[in-house]
C-alpha cells in the first residue's frame, strides 16, 4: 500500500486535535512533518517522536515528497502564502487541505467531536 505523505500547519486546538488521529493511521499514512511556530503540547508531542518541525518555505522544498498539506491555522492569508509558494515552486502534486477537508476525515475516523471554534473562518 503506498502511504500518503502528509503535513500539518497549524498545531492549535483543530490542527492537535487532527495530528493526533493522524498519528493512529499511521499505517496508511506518513506524516512528514509540522508547522507550528507557537509552543503548544502537539509540537513537543511531534518533536519529542521524531516527526520534523518544519517553515512553510521548508515544507514547499519538499515538492512531491508531500502529497498534502492540512492547512490548520484558521488564517486565511497562511492559507493564501502557502498557495502562492507552491505555486512559485511549480508544484502541481501537492494538494492542499482546509479545515473543512479535516473535518470531513475526522468525521469517518473520529470517535470523537472536533474542537470548534467560535467565529473561526473555514473553507477555501
Amino acid at each position: 500500500m503506498n502511504k500518503q505523505k502528509i503535513a500539518i500547519i497549524g498545531l492549535g486546538r483543530i490542527g492537535s486535535a487532527f495530528f493526533g488521529a493522524m498519528q493512529q493511521k499511521s499505517q496508511s499514512i506518513n506524516l512528514v512533518c509540522v508547522a507550528e511556530h507557537t509552543d503548544t503540547p502537539a509540537k513537543a508531542l511531534a518533536a519529542a517522536t521524531g516527526i520534523k518541525i518544519a517553515s512553510l518555505d521548508e515544507i514547499v522544498s519538499l515538492g512531491n515528497a508531500v502529497d498534502i498539506i492540512f492547512e490548520l491555522t484558521g488564517i486565511p492569508d497562511v492559507r493564501q502564502e502557502l498557495r502562492d509558494k507552491l505555486l512559485a515552486s511549480n508544484n502541481h502534486h501537492t494538494v492542499i487541505a482546509s479545515e473543512t477537508i479535516a473535518r470531513l476525515i475526522w468525521s469517518l475516523i473520529g470517535d470523537t467531536e472536533m474542537p470548534v471554534i467560535e467565529g473561526r473562518k473555514t473553507g477555501y
